[in-house]
């Protein structure tokens, strides 16, 4: 159900942000939001409280948003709290985000190697990446595994590539354990 309320509402939100010419502008808005709403949970506490009435919730959302973000923006998120979906908030809007990504072509790329890249290996990764997918641009995550031995796993999306040491020794060893049973 959350998933469906956050596509009816993440879509309205981008349909809105291109009839208006402020996708650009509601995505940084919405980007940078997002990480506020996380971590001060007790605004959508107070909006979720059955207690306060709607009227109220909206005039807290003008006080907190007012001047602060987009018309666009403050509008939608009142008609969030009008529907009571403030519980579906932050999820309503990383939709929002995946969408402006996707209509965009801007991937995320999880890459986990052995050591650290040098800056010069990253580089050339990206343009690697970029040259292989139908993104035209990528966010690029870096982490270190020193269990993995050497090489990396590359993650987008749903595809994994793994050409780490640790999963071809692996696999190295099934094969050698079903040769000594054939």
């Amino acid at each position: 159900m959350a998933k469906l309320v956050s596509k009816v509402y993440g879509d309205a939100l981008f349909e809105t942000a291109m009839e208006k010419d402020k996708l650009d502008a509601l995505y940084e808005e919405v980007s940078a939001l997002i990480p506020i709403l996380k971590d001060n949970p007790q605004l959508l506490n107070v909006l979720g409280n059955p207690r306060i009435v709607k009227e109220e919730k909206v005039a807290i959302l003008h006080q907190v948003f007012s001047g602060k973000l987009l018309e666009e923006l403050v509008g939608f998120l009142n008609i969030i709290v009008e529907k009571d979906r403030q519980n579906q908030m932050i999820v309503i809007l990383d939709y929002f985000v995946r969408r402006v990504k996707e209509y965009k072509k801007i991937g995320a790329a999880y890459v986990t190697s052995a050591a650290e890249l040098k800056p010069e290996q990253k580089a050339s990764l990206e343009e690697k990446l970029l040259a292989t997918t139908p993104y035209i641009e990528f966010e690029m995550h870096y982490a270190t595994d020193p269990s993995l031995l050497g090489g990396m796993v590359i993650r987008i999306g749903d595809h994994v590539v793994d050409s780490s040491i640790k999963t071809r020794l692996y696999e190295l060893k099934k094969e050698l354990s079903a040769l000594q049973l054939a």
